[in-house]
């Protein structure tokens, strides 16, 4: 597909996985177009929405969903060498995506998803889980949070991350996936700021905080475009 679906709001994507029927409201209250990852056309079906569009190699979604959809909103991608969160990814353009569905159920379905958001740090892009909401970090994130709020950091690869406003300093840390990682942070009460020096540190909130979140997201830089995604 060469043209993306793009829109000057949010887009909601959603997955073959776990999604619930909460977090797809959760998601579609602060972005509110629907575009759907293969099966994922049929979970939004039976929750009662209609995606704009559905994305993938079209191996999971049924011959019902195909039908609802029709002909038109149905962009098939035949590559096997990515997977339906990169095909949507791909498809769509909006200045947030919140994705659900991509996690959750297999662990390897939640690996591949993480690891298709490392390799968009371009984007704001944000994982609710059902459980976590999870993103990378933007080079400079500034967001108010409740006292004791929980704020996970983990790294993908060695990286550091400057911060103020958390219950443990991150500053003088070096951290690394096979040593120091940083989950079960706090905040203290009020503002919180992050400054990751690479693209490489997951941030993990809790469901309540998408409010902060996007609001202080949408300020906030975005990391270049990595070489292959311009």
């Amino acid at each position: 597909m060469v043209a993306r679906f793009a829109k000057s709001q949010g887009i909601t994507l959603v997955g073959g996985g776990v999604p619930s029927r909460d977090a797809l409201a959760r998601a579609l209250n602060i972005a509110p177009h629907l575009v759907a990852a293969d099966g994922g056309a049929d979970a939004a079906l039976g929750f009662g929405y209609t995606p704009d569009l559905a994305v993938g190699d079209f191996d999971s979604i049924s011959q019902s969903a195909r039908a609802a959809l029709g002909p038109a909103r149905l962009h098939h991608n035949p590559d096997q060498e990515t997977t339906d969160f990169d095909k949507v990814l791909a498809a769509v353009e909006a200045p947030l995506l919140v994705a659900v569905g991509f996690s959750g159920g297999r662990m390897d379905h939640t690996l591949a998803a993480i690891s298709t958001m490392a390799q968009n740090p371009h984007r704001r892009l944000v994982m609710d889980t059902g459980e976590d909401l999870c993103l990378i970090c933007p080079p400079a994130l500034t967001l108010t949070l409740p006292a004791e709020c929980r704020v996970s950091l983990y790294p993908l690869a060695p990286v550091r991350c400057a911060s103020t406003g958390l219950s443990w300093a991150t500053d003088h840390h070096l951290f690394d996936p096979l040593g120091r990682i940083g989950t079960s942070n706090a905040a203290r009460g009020g503002p919180v700021t992050l400054r990751p020096a690479g693209p490489r540190m997951l941030l993990m909130l809790p469901l309540d905080q998408l409010g902060a979140l996007t609001d202080g997201w949408a300020d906030a830089p975005l990391w270049p475009a990595p070489a292959r995604a311009q």
